[in-house]
């Protein structure tokens, strides 16, 4: 029997003590080569958006690749891709974890839709405030001193 899934992630990874240093100018470009690391590792991406202090990617991830791997691997190959490329001049590294949530296929359209609207939807609430409203959401128990 083969193996079928279909499990959408929104992985939310923020800066190191939440920095707004990921300028407009050239996220577009860490955007790209995000979605190069997923397309080689023969996941979907679906969307990937972010502000100054984070970044949302919605995939759907292979089989294969186990989440905390990718993640680690996203975080590695961008961060280098920052410095050897000056991107983000004051970028100094990514938060310790990262937050994944699941959705189903039927939310696939809001949940884009929400992540393509990331900077709009920052004018109103923090990094810190949607977090925790994504935590409270999906029913994960929390620690604030263990935030981003």
């Amino acid at each position: 029997m083969g193996t079928y899934t279909q499990i959408i992630y929104q992985i939310v990874i923020g800066t190191r003590y939440r920095e707004k240093v990921l300028t407009k100018n050239n996220r577009e470009e860490l955007f790209k080569f995000i979605s190069g690391i997923l397309q080689n590792k023969k996941c979907v991406l679906y969307q990937v958006n972010g502000v100054e202090d984070h970044i949302h990617i919605v995939t759907h991830i292979h089989p294969t690749v186990a989440l905390a791997s990718l993640v680690k691997d996203i975080k590695l190959a961008c961060s280098l891709f920052i410095k050897e490329n000056n991107l983000f001049p004051h970028f100094r590294g990514w938060q310790d974890g990262y937050g994944a949530f699941t959705y189903s296929l039927k939310e696939k359209d809001r949940l884009i839709a929400y992540v393509q609207n990331q900077e709009e939807h920052h004018k109103r609430k923090t990094f810190l405030d949607e977090y925790k409203k994504l935590l409270e959401t999906h029913t994960i128990k929390f620690e604030e001193k263990y935030l981003p």
